[in-house]
């Protein structure tokens, strides 16, 4: 990697729209397709950076609304940034908090210049600007952080092109308000359901020569159809030498079909937050293990899985722990819910390599659909 270049996306392959690449970023490269485990509060829930790195994560991710309220950007700054507090030596990304403001609906009021907003914690009023979420995001020191920008809900025409505009603004807000030349801030393209929306954002985001783009505004209500064909018209416009981030999104099924769609990189809490709800995540489907035909059960989760859990502990142990109310069920479950990611983007990655995505991505597909369809629990 060019030192001068800190942040350079090399395509290696393609097959149909799916890609293969690497991103290399100052902490380290990233193979793409790549899942990212979320560390919303600087921390993956439950598991230590230790286990992530014996699960293969590459990139982690975490939130700037929530580090800016507790413990705040300066303390992280002051204890050297992210990477030091939170102990990860391998890439980060930070989001802008533009999704949680969205979130909190009555508890925030927008303008052209930012956003007013009450803290969830304790009700306090903040305000974040496009220059205020960078300076944000450059003391929390990720490798790669987010545009601030407006998320809004994908069926309202009139709300959309109004936050489409005020997106725009605020992305060339925010590339004057960087400073730091070993951070890679990505455009944020937004546009809800409507595909000429969706043109104009990606098109002008484009433009503005982010290092790399993503894509919001879904997984936020709308259907799985729609939102596979918002990533299709996406695809067409975004250029190929650039890495796309599909924020929020992280079902294998979403995953498969963003892949087969041009994007090259995911984040959610899905595997995590499942697992504290004892829910493990499969290539053939979810297994609930609180379901007491698993008390006696001696079979891992997944027997074809390679993952730490999978390969020491079994079904009713598991349930043991849950019935419980042990604080080891959540790391072993999330644990095993994150490789099981990670290895679907690894194998989807060698795939594409080889030339048989399209099969691959059929074949788990039908496999995946015959199995919720079925109810079957995967041996």
């Amino acid at each position: 990697m060019n030192e001068s270049q800190p942040f350079q996306f090399d395509l290696l392959a393609r097959d149909g729209r799916a890609r293969a690449g690497v991103f290399h970023t100052p902490h380290g490269d990233i193979p793409t397709p790549i899942f990212a485990p979320v560390g919303t509060q600087a921390t993956v829930k439950a598991v230590t950076p230790a286990q992530l790195e014996e699960i293969g994560a590459s990139l982690v991710l975490s939130n700037t609304y929530h580090l800016y309220l507790r413990p705040g950007a300066d303390l992280v700054a002051e204890m050297g940034g992210l990477h030091q507090f939170m102990q990860w030596p391998h890439p980060m990304l930070t989001d802008s908090g533009g999704f949680q403001v969205f979130s909190l609906a009555d508890m925030r009021k927008i303008d052209d210049d930012g956003v007013t907003f009450k803290s969830h914690i304790d009700g306090s009023t903040h305000r974040f600007t496009p220059e205020s979420a960078v300076a944000i995001e450059e003391k929390l020191g990720a490798d790669i952080i987010m545009a601030f920008d407006e998320c809004a809900p994908p069926y309202d025409r009139a709300y959309n092109e109004r936050a489409v505009v005020r997106t725009h603004a605020w992305a060339e807000r925010c590339l004057r308000a960087k400073t730091r030349p070993d951070q890679a801030l990505f455009g944020i393209v937004q546009g809800g359901i409507f595909p000429d929306l969706r043109v104009q954002s990606a098109e002008f985001i484009s433009s503005l020569g982010f290092p790399g783009h993503a894509i919001g505004g879904l997984s936020v209500g709308e259907t799985k159809h729609e939102m596979n064909t918002m990533l299709e018209v996406v695809d067409a416009v975004l250029p190929e030498d650039k890495p796309r981030y599909l924020m929020g999104v992280g079902s294998p099924e979403d995953l498969i079909n963003g892949i087969r769609r041009g994007v090259d990189i995911f984040d959610c809490v899905l595997p995590t937050r499942l697992a504290r709800h004892q829910a493990a995540m499969t290539f053939t489907g979810r297994i609930n293990l609180m379901n007491t035909v698993n008390a006696r059960d001696e079979r891992p989760i997944d027997a074809a899985c390679g993952c730490y859990t999978c390969r020491h502990f079994t079904r009713a142990y598991l349930r043991h722990l849950i019935v419980a109310k042990e604080m080891l069920a959540a790391t072993l479950i999330s644990i095993h819910n994150l490789f099981t990611l990670l290895e679907l983007v690894r194998q989807s990655r060698a795939a594409i390599l080889n030339g048989t995505f399209e099969s691959f991505a059929d074949d788990f597909l039908a496999n995946y659909a015959s199995s919720k369809t079925s109810n079957r629990q995967p041996g």
